[in-house]
C-alpha cells in the first residue's frame, strides 16, 4: 500500500479519511522555506547543545530538543496550523477535546541506525487501546528533503489496524519519503521507526504531536514554558499546551477553577467543563457503526 500524498489546497477532511484508512498521509510543501529557515535559526543553539540519545531507540547519533513553544515563535505557528488541527481534530474528535502531546526537533545524523519499529501510544504504558480507537495525531515536519538514504521514517500504511505488540523488521516498512516543508501525518497506532541515515547530512525533522485531552503529555507543557513566555501567548495556544480542562472534570485548579486562571483569571471560565457535550460524545462512540 503506497503512502498517499496529499496538497495543501486539500481539507483537513481529506487527510482524516486518509488517516482513517492507512494510517499515514504525507501534505507536500506546507510550510514555505522563510518559515522552516525561522525555525531553524531560532532552535539552532538549543538543537547544538542537546547531547545524542543513549540507546538504540533514542538513537546514540541522533539529537531530539524540545520546549518549542517556549523557544521557537515559528514552531507556535506550525503547532497552531489550521489545516493540522482540522485534521487532527477529524482523527480525535470523538474525545471531548485534544491537547498538545510532544514537540521536538529530530536530527538523524550520518551513521545512524533505523530505529526500531514501534507506535508511539506505547508511551501511555503499553496500554492496549481498543483496536481502531485512536488516542494521538502525529505530525513530522520535514526541515530537509527525507530520502531513503538519509534516515527518511519509515512507516507500515494500514497498521494502525494491526494487533498490538508486534515486531517488524525494516524490510517490512517503507520509507515516508518528502521535499523539506513538507508534514508526514500519522496515528498513535501506526508501526513505524526513524529511518537509517547512509548519507553524509543530517536529517531534520519537527515532530509536533496531539493526544486526546484525558491522556498525560509525553512532554510537560507547563514546565517546558516558563510562566513569563506562557502569560504572552495566544489564549488558544495556550488551551491546546493544556491550560484547559481534559473531557469534562480533569485538571482543574484548586477550587473547581480553570487552570486558564492562573496566567488569565479574567479570561477563565468558573466551575467544570461542558457535562453534556462530554456525554454526547460518550453516546456517540456507543452508538451501532461507530
Amino acid at each position: 500500500m503506497p503512502i498517499e500524498h496529499l496538497a495543501p489546497s486539500d481539507p483537513p477532511e481529506r487527510i482524516a479519511e486518509a488517516l482513517a484508512r492507512d494510517g499515514c498521509a504525507v501534505v507536500d510543501r506546507l510550510a514555505p522555506p522563510e518559515q522552516l529557515e525561522r525555525v531553524r535559526t531560532e532552535m539552532k543553539p538549543f538543537v547544538d547543545a542537546t547531547p545524542a540519545g543513549r540507546d538504540g531507540f533514542s538513537g546514540r547519533n541522533t539529537r531530539r530538543t524540545g520546549a518549542l513553544i517556549a523557544r521557537s515563535p515559528a514552531a507556535r505557528e506550525l503547532v497552531m496550523h489550521p489545516l493540522v488541527l482540522g485534521a487532527v481534530d477529524g482523527v480525535l474528535g470523538h474525545a471531548t477535546n485534544q491537547h498538545l502531546h510532544l514537540t521536538q526537533v529530530i536530527s538523524i545524523g550520518p551513521g545512524e541506525s533505523a530505529q526500531p519499529i514501534h507506535r508511539d501510544q506505547w508511551a501511555f504504558d503499553f496500554f492496549p487501546f481498543p483496536k481502531g480507537y485512536e488516542v494521538q495525531c502525529n505530525t513530522l515536519w520535514a526541515m530537509t528533503d527525507f530520502t531513503e538514504a538519509n534516515g527518511a521514517t519509515r512507516v507500515i500504511p494500514g497498521s494502525h489496524r494491526y494487533d498490538d505488540k508486534l515486531e517488524f523488521k525494516e524490510e517490512d516498512t517503507q520509507p515516508a519519503e518528502m521535499e523539506a516543508g513538507s508534514v508526514l501525518f500519522y496515528t498513535g497506532a501506526l508501526y513505524h521507526g526513524g529511518g537509517a541515515n547512509h548519507s553524509d547530512s543530517v536529517r531534520v525533522g519537527v515532530n509536533l504531536t496531539y493526544a486526546v485531552a484525558w491522556l498525560r503529555q509525553e512532554e510537560n507543557q507547563y514546565l517546558s514554558v516558563p510562566l513569563e513566555i506562557a502569560r504572552e501567548l495566544p489564549e488558544a495556544l495556550l488551551r491546546l499546551m493544556g491550560y484547559a480542562r481534559g473531557a469534562y472534570a480533569l485538571g482543574y485548579v484548586g477550587d473547581l477553577r480553570d487552570p486558564l486562571s492562573v496566567l488569565r483569571p479574567h479570561a477563565a471560565h468558573a466551575g467544570l467543563g461542558d457535562l453534556e457535550r462530554a456525554a454526547s460524545q460518550a453516546r456517540a462512540d456507543d452508538a451501532p457503526g461507530s
